[in-house]
């Protein structure tokens, strides 16, 4: 993301995984684990809503933490159909979120699939504190459900998850959906918009 940027390899379930680690200049705040689009779509820990999602965390004073899943980059093994990609995140989860210090879990896309599967696998105790998903895959994957103070963002024009996909998983959970008026998938020319809703967001709010 710039020349501050680390690069660890850490132990997963098919072999290391490439990490890349924003801090923030100060004592960080926690940990955020941002898990990116689909793999086998051309989707890696540098597409840009990802690296988006990171400059806003690190923003907001957290430690930003993206990966490439399985067989991407320099992370062995080779795509497992969404389980062992989950089981990735989880490995991320444990290198660097497991000390009980606060937490938060991100995703893009297929990501937000990823984070919300890993997060229902995730002890009581172990959640995260927040969830931000943006553009979720609800139509191709079967999301899990979320927490109820999760931030979801979605393009209105979103021509690779329709909003009407993400609106029918929300509604059972009665779950808000920010809409971006006139955004893509991919958040062209928006990506300043999207990362200014997500500090917005996650800044806390002075009570009525």
């Amino acid at each position: 993301m710039n020349s501050n940027t680390a690069r660890q390899m850490v132990a997963g379930p098919a072999g290391a995984i490439e990490c890349a680690i924003d801090a923030p200049a100060g004592a960080a705040r926690g940990t955020v684990v941002v898990c990116h689009p689909h793999p086998q779509h051309g989707g890696t820990m540098d597409n840009k809503v990802v690296q988006t999602l990171a400059r806003a965390f690190v923003a907001l004073g957290w430690r930003s933490v993206r990966f490439n899943f399985r067989g991407i980059g320099a992370s062995q093994g080779a795509w497992n159909d969404g389980v062992g990609e989950v089981d990735d995140a989880l490995a991320v989860i444990a290198a660097f979120a497991a000390d009980g210090s606060p937490f938060m879990l991100a995703g893009f896309s297929f990501g937000a699939y990823v984070a919300a599967q890993a997060a229902t696998r995730l002890a009581d105790s172990a959640k995260p504190q927040r969830m931000v998903l943006v553009g979720p895959s609800t139509e191709r994957q079967q999301m899990a459900n979320v927490p109820a103070d999760s931030v979801v963002i979605h393009g209105e024009t979103d021509d690779v998850v329709p909003l009407a996909a993400t609106l029918a998983w929300a509604r059972p959970q009665s779950l808000p959906i920010i809409v971006l008026p006139g955004v893509g998938h991919f958040f062209h020319g928006q990506l300043g918009l999207l990362k200014n809703v997500v500090v917005q967001e996650l800044t806390p709010r002075m009570p009525l």
